[in-house]
């Protein structure tokens, strides 16, 4: 009768040291949510919740005065807004806890979904680590990207929300393929399928390619497509009948949301060349079994991004994760699921080696919890400034305030619950957005009038003006000096 020999030092190890790096990491993550450093999208969230704590019915357009939908105004939002109404809470206070949710939910969500597809101990610390380093020599940020700087910059948007939705959509979907589930689960796993599109568009579709993935390599019988057609059915529906924006609508958006993406084609080497590793063991995988799911997933991934790039659909890009997730999973996998005992040690180090070069990559990301002061010159010059944001004008500016200012302080001080003249942000739905941008640039325009400054500020009924000392003049008395010499003036009539 044979018996299981104990794991030797070197195994414990093996799992011991992907695991304390991965809780690292958390920790890691769990400090930067309390210093949240600003960049990117965070002041159109912390818009969006200020619009909903006051207006939960009808909460308007989150950037300028108007009232039109948003497809920022998703579930998860909405939850936020009751949050911070009942509460009374600061809006940058929800956001922290909507950070710890995001954050816990993709953990958790990435332990699940390793699960099924390995048993191994160290599967999901090593899949944890991989998502987070396992990108590129050059340092990319973007939401809905998974990268450790992206994530510590993006960790409180409801792109991270829907992600950490989505690891546990796919390891409930995984299941109740193979398992043949009960009509209760499907229904449900469709009502999981239109939130995670309501709360980020984009996410959904990886989330969507990930499932027809799972669903094909899973091979399920009629009575399963029968549920899965219900639970698509169901899924469309709540799509359609979600009150705040019309989800449909969306698939006709203009040619400003191309011209934004396009940057996600450039140096695709630089930023994504590690992950050819996981490529590497994709062909590993498909070679075991044609029906390998993750090798399906990259299939569908590469093909919509290849073909958003062909065709001009530059937002088409936003779906890469749906091609680099899979084949950041399948390195990690490999480490532990390769045949012989020497091939894991060896595909191991190699893995190990890969990660440190994306590790040091992304160090800089030790600075939004410590400080550029703290960090050795090395990793000081990795480090990358986030915005100081517009507390400073909130003495003076109330709820509600029109301001009137240039594209990059458009994209802050809605946060604090003004508007501007113009949003920050392309916005599918706001029909004038172009006369009001084109009226922006007039107005800081050398060669305007004082006259025809005043005209453009009636027109909007601004009360605020976010600019340089030039613009002093008549009608505009200045209030205070921001940083970079920024004047904040009242407007005078």
């Amino acid at each position: 009768m044979s018996r299981t020999e104990p794991p030797t030092a070197a195994a414990r190890a093996g799992r011991a040291l992907p695991q304390a790096a991965a809780a690292l990491v958390v920790v890691l993550l769990l400090l930067v949510i309390v210093r949240l450093p600003w960049a990117g999208d965070l002041g159109m969230h912390a818009a969006t919740v200020q619009r909903l704590s006051h207006h939960l019915a009808h909460p308007g357009n989150p950037l300028v005065d108007a009232d039109t939908p948003s497809p920022y105004y998703s579930p998860w939002m909405l939850v936020l807004g009751v949050v911070a109404k009942l509460t009374g809470l600061s809006v940058f206070v929800v956001l922290r806890l909507a950070a710890l949710t995001g954050l816990s939910l993709l953990v958790t969500g990435v332990w699940r979904y390793a699960r099924t597809l390995s048993a191994h101990r160290a599967a999901p610390a090593l899949a944890l680590l991989s998502l987070v380093f396992l990108w590129g020599t050059l340092l990319f940020n973007w939401s809905g990207f998974l990268g450790l700087n992206s994530l510590a910059l993006t960790v409180s948007y409801p792109s991270v929300f829907a992600l950490g939705l989505t690891f546990h959509f796919w390891a409930w979907l995984t299941r109740a393929a193979r398992e043949e589930a009960p009509w209760g689960r499907w229904l449900w796993l469709g009502v999981l399928w239109a939130l995670i599109l309501l709360c980020h568009q984009f996410t959904g579709v990886v989330a969507s390619l990930g499932a027809l993935a799972m669903v094909i390599a899973a091979r399920p019988a009629r009575a399963v497509l029968l549920r899965l057609a219900a639970a698509l059915a169901l899924g469309l529906l709540l799509l359609w009948l979600w009150p705040y924006y019309d989800f449909f609508s969306l698939f006709s958006a203009g040619a400003d949301l191309e011209a934004i993406h396009k940057p996600l084609y450039e140096h695709l080497a630089a930023r994504f060349g590690l992950v050819l590793l996981g490529v590497a063991a994709l062909v590993v995988r498909l070679r075991r079994d044609r029906w390998d799911p993750l090798a399906l997933f990259f299939l569908l991934g590469v093909l919509v991004f290849a073909a958003g790039g062909l065709s001009g659909h530059y937002s088409w890009g936003r779906a890469l994760p749906a091609a680099l997730i899979p084949a950041q999973l399948a390195a990690a996998l490999e480490a532990v699921s390769a045949g012989r005992r020497a091939v894991r040690a060896c595909w191991a180090c190699v893995l190990g080696a890969a990660l440190l070069v994306g590790a040091w990559t992304q160090v800089g990301t030790l600075g939004y919890v410590t400080g550029r002061g703290a960090l050795p010159s090395a990793v000081a010059a990795k480090y990358r400034t986030p915005w100081v944001g517009y507390h400073w004008i909130t003495p003076w500016v109330k709820y509600g305030d029109v301001v009137m200012a240039r594209e990059f302080p458009a994209r802050q001080i809605p946060a604090y619950g003004a508007y501007t003249v113009a949003p920050g942000y392309p916005d599918v739905f706001l029909r004038d957005a172009g006369r009001r941008e084109a009226a922006v640039e007039r107005y800081f325009a050398a060669g305007t009038s004082a006259s025809e400054r005043a005209s453009l500020l009636r027109a909007y009924d601004v009360k605020w003006v976010v600019g340089p000392r030039s613009l002093a003049g008549p009608g505009l008395r200045e209030v205070t000096v921001g940083p970079a010499s920024q004047v904040l003036y009242r407007v005078v009539r």
